[in-house]
């Protein structure tokens, strides 16, 4: 199980319609926040056992301060929903070290940064970073509407000679913008990232494929449509090498819903294969990979699976727990 350290709220701030910002700070004197970069997640644990990921959103320059910006989503599975009626300033919340899962690649001549809604979260934590750079950015923000767009001012003031911003609101335009002209004529060797809503990555995925850009990167808050079942059909033996058990993991169960029936102590957040929270290491086996978040590559190694949704193809797995 990963420690966790204790955080403040120390503020709460409107940053639109239906999103606050919340900035945590040391429990106590003696915490030392980890150091983050830009695209990182934290990890909060709050009430009832509920541990949700959410993209710090301010500079990796700062030191012993996060912000995480949370919208009160309708279809809230709890977390962002306690955020917003229940967590309050002076509270003091448990957290797991940030994690990166999309990290920005700082040596690009170029960036492009494609935001959509909330997705403007980590978004623009590497706005920060490569304006703090010097780097060359251009940001592609998108919202229903810019009462529903955090950081709108906070944006304009970063704009320097190097930054391009442009941003598209639904009840402004009539219709979302065309992602594939947006991006068109900006390099190959640019890096290209985006986080948002399912059919804006989607978009995204299929204008940069038609562009031919390699150097795409994107966040999801969910899986994709056509992403596979996280269970298998058939059971396998999960042999579990620093405790020395051996498990099976019957037909129609994950290796987290084993692990956890078993009495087995493991971190894990959205049971989706979206946030990384349960990432684990192979030591044997051949790994199912079925989450969103590792790319071909890293799947095709079989170092790390994310147990939540990932399965075996040998019969047999040994992981590093």
């Amino acid at each position: 199980m990963v420690s966790t350290l204790k955080a403040l709220v120390h503020t709460m701030r409107h940053e639109a319609r239906g999103i606050v910002s919340v900035e945590l700070r040391p429990a106590s004197p003696d915490i030392s926040f980890p150091p983050f970069t830009a695209g990182s997640h934290l990890d909060l644990h709050l009430a009832d056992g509920m541990v949700r990921s959410y993209s710090l959103s301010n500079s990796q320059d700062d030191r012993q301060r996060y912000v995480v910006t949370v919208q009160d989503d309708r279809n809230s599975r709890g977390g962002s929903r306690y955020v917003h009626e229940r967590l309050r300033v002076g509270s003091v919340v448990e957290f797991a070290p940030p994690r990166n899962h999309f990290a920005l690649h700082e040596e690009a001549p170029r960036s492009v940064l494609v935001a959509g809604g909330i997705g403007v979260t980590p978004i623009y934590a590497m706005l920060q970073r490569l304006c703090s750079l010097g780097r060359p950015v251009a940001l592609v923000y998108c919202a229903r509407s810019q009462e529903e767009a955090a950081f709108c001012q906070e944006i304009t003031a970063a704009a320097g000679p190097q930054v391009e911003v442009g941003m598209f609101f639904d009840d402004q335009l009539g219709v979302p913008p065309n992602l594939l002209e947006l991006l068109a004529g900006r390099g190959a060797d640019t890096h290209y990232y985006c986080c948002g809503p399912a059919g804006m990555l989607a978009a995204f995925e299929k204008a940069c494929d038609s562009l031919g850009y390699p150097h795409a990167h994107v966040e999801r808050f969910a899986p994709p449509a056509d992403a596979p079942p996280a269970t298998q059909g058939s059971g396998y033996v999960l042999e579990l090498q620093r405790s020395g058990r051996s498990l099976t993991v019957p037909p129609g169960q994950t290796i987290l819903d084993t692990l956890l029936a078993n009495g087995i102590d493991v971190s894990y957040s959205c049971g989706q294969g979206i946030c990384g929270a349960c990432e684990t290491s192979v030591l044997a086996g051949e790994v199912d990979h079925r989450d969103s978040i590792l790319s071909p590559a890293e799947q095709s190694g079989g170092a790390t699976m994310m147990i939540c949704v990932s399965g075996c193809k040998s019969g047999r797995l040994v992981l590093d727990l």
